[in-house]
């Protein structure tokens, strides 16, 4: 052999375990990427589950809409400055959803695995909360809780795209029993005893 010969197989082979290492390399990006994905949406479903926001939750579902027929509490909301969240629970619920929505906005937390699980609960309270959010930009501007906004307006082009949900289509479904009829264990299974696991 050549030298000239043995110089280009020396750079065939150098390009080959390039071209390895780079595959490699994007293979592990990509693994880094997933468990950040998870660990992001971990977070959230996380945070979501805590008990202040849980609170205010249920305070926007129950209470909010009368609390908003009171002149004083919408000029609190229109006022601009600090919104006292003891006051104004649906404060916390805003800004949870805003937070989302930048996160999302920046693609910190996957699109399609945020919606899958929020895109209803999402368009429901911006319903709920619109009319606050109205007065709150009455003096703030349109900016305010417009990450909110952003992933509202999300949710609504998922659900259109998912009308169904995104259950696979290949996925067997489970019975359910006819809507107010009670209903045991499915025939051949036993009940469970609490605090027993099953053999």
């Amino acid at each position: 052999m050549t030298v000239e010969l043995l110089g280009a197989l020396a750079n065939i082979i150098t390009l080959f375990v390039v071209a390895i290492s780079a595959i490699a390399a994007v293979r592990q990006l990509r693994h880094y990427r997933d468990a950040n994905q998870l660990q992001a949406i971990l977070s959230v479903v996380h945070d979501f589950k805590a008990s202040r926001l849980q609170a205010a939750l249920r305070y926007v579902q129950v209470e909010l809409a009368e609390r908003m027929r009171d002149e004083t509490y919408r000029a609190e909301l229109t006022r601009v400055g600090f919104v006292d969240s003891e006051t104004h629970p649906e404060m916390v619920v805003c800004n949870w959803f805003n937070e989302m929505g930048t996160l999302l906005k920046n693609k910190l937390v996957d699109e399609a695995t945020f919606l899958d699980l929020f895109d209803r609960l999402t368009t429901y309270y911006w319903g709920l909360l619109a009319p606050s959010i109205a007065l709150l930009r009455r003096n703030r501007g349109d900016w305010q809780y417009e990450n909110f906004e952003y992933l509202a307006a999300a949710a609504e082009r998922w659900r259109a795209a998912n009308p169904h949900g995104r259950y696979p289509r290949d996925a067997r479904r489970m019975p359910l029993p006819e809507a107010g009829v009670e209903s045991g264990p499915p025939s051949g299974v036993e009940a469970a005893t609490p605090g027993v696991s099953a053999p």
